[in-house]
């Protein structure tokens, strides 16, 4: 199979209730603090992956963890795991940073998300 290539799975969104409540456990499992924290998310950096926490599942409106694909090309990578049978959930929209997200949803309903760094 050709395509676009993935960099692999490097960020996963967590849905959380209460932000303060949420952090100290994630740092204790993580190991490191926040290396970024503000009231709409808090990211951590560990082991060459991003774990974030999202308040009330943010503007995404995400009801379990995502796990984003670094992709090289997102509008391609769409377009390859559409044709082959994903529906869009989120089309690619810029988060801040020049950095594009999408989700997509396989046929069991399971979201993949595709992050695409400038």
């Amino acid at each position: 199979m050709t395509g676009s290539s993935t960099e692999g799975i490097k960020t996963v969104l967590h849905p959380v209730s209460d932000l303060e409540k949420a952090k100290p456990v994630y740092a204790a499992l993580l190991g490191v603090e926040p290396q970024s924290d503000a009231p709409y998310y808090v990211g951590f950096e560990a082991a060459g992956q991003q774990i974030g926490l999202v308040p009330a599942g943010g503007p995404q409106s995400i009801t379990s963890p995502v796990a984003y694909w670094h992709v090289t090309d997102i509008e391609a990578k769409l377009a390859e795991v559409t044709a082959a049978g994903a529906t869009v959930k989120q089309p690619a929209h810029d988060v801040g940073g020049g950095r594009l997200v999408a989700t997509v949803t396989d046929p069991d309903g399971n979201v993949l998300g595709l992050l695409q760094d400038k």
